[in-house]
């Protein structure tokens, strides 16, 4: 059974950073690219960055200008996305899926910034 469990957000100030992970079951988690997306309420999910199986080649959204890493531990099924110089406008709902992503969705993790 696929399964995607996020965690790590919070609530901080402008200027901060987070670290959210995400482990990832019921699937093969070690040949797939994996992706962050994020929603805020009335708005479609966008796309915030990719990594490749291998971890070699990551891909971020224009919107993170280089302050958010995308990385992954292939021996834990884990996924991570590490969000520095957070914004007010990076206020919402994060989650993981498989790149392309699968139709199971976790429940994502709520990241709230704000001073």
């Amino acid at each position: 059974q696929v399964q995607f469990v996020e965690s790590g957000g919070g609530l901080v100030q402008p200027g901060k950073s987070l670290r959210l992970s995400c482990v990832a079951s019921g699937f093969a988690f070690r040949s797939s690219g994996m992706r962050w997306y994020r929603q805020v309420p009335g708005k479609e999910r966008e796309l915030v960055a990719f990594i490749f199986a291998s971890g070699e080649n990551v891909g971020y959204a224009d919107f993170v200008k280089e302050r958010f890493t995308i990385s992954r531990d292939n021996a834990e099924s884990t996924l991570y996305l590490q969000m520095d110089s957070l914004e007010p406008e990076d206020t919402a709902l994060y989650f993981c899926n498989r790149s392309p992503p699968l139709h199971i969705w976790g429940q994502g993790t709520q990241v709230t910034v704000s001073s």
